[in-house]
């Protein structure tokens, strides 16, 4: 026959290593737990990002495509601040209904007028 002490040195320790698994496996569940809370709002980032960039997107296009008739800027060359040469300004994008035409022979002659 066991002694009383033997008996509770047994007891302790089978409550001890149950314990431990215990507290491992809800240990555990818990990593895995935060784990996948940690990738579903990884996940609902993500999806946050590729809405902004497809609306985005879609505001470019928008613009790009601001009515069949009349492309994006035709118009608001008057309507524009003008430059220190008297000029509209320019936006990128829009389109440029007046300019001066540039003959390449003038503007690549010498000083004397000869074509180099």
């Amino acid at each position: 026959m066991i002694g009383k002490f033997e008996a509770n040195k047994d007891l302790i320790q089978e409550l001890t290593s149950s314990g431990a698994r215990r507290v491992g496996n809800i240990a555990g569940i818990i990593t895995g737990t935060i784990a996948e809370v940690t990738r579903e709002i990884g996940e609902w980032v993500t999806d946050a990002i590729e809405m902004n960039e497809a609306a985005a997107a879609a505001r470019r296009d928008a613009a790009a495509t601001e009515g069949p008739d009349e492309p994006a800027g035709v118009g608001d060359a008057a309507d524009a601040p003008e430059t220190a040469a008297g000029t509209p300004r320019v936006h990128e994008g829009e389109v440029v209904v007046d300019a001066d035409i540039v003959d390449i022979e003038t503007a690549d002659s010498d000083p004397s007028g000869k074509r180099r």
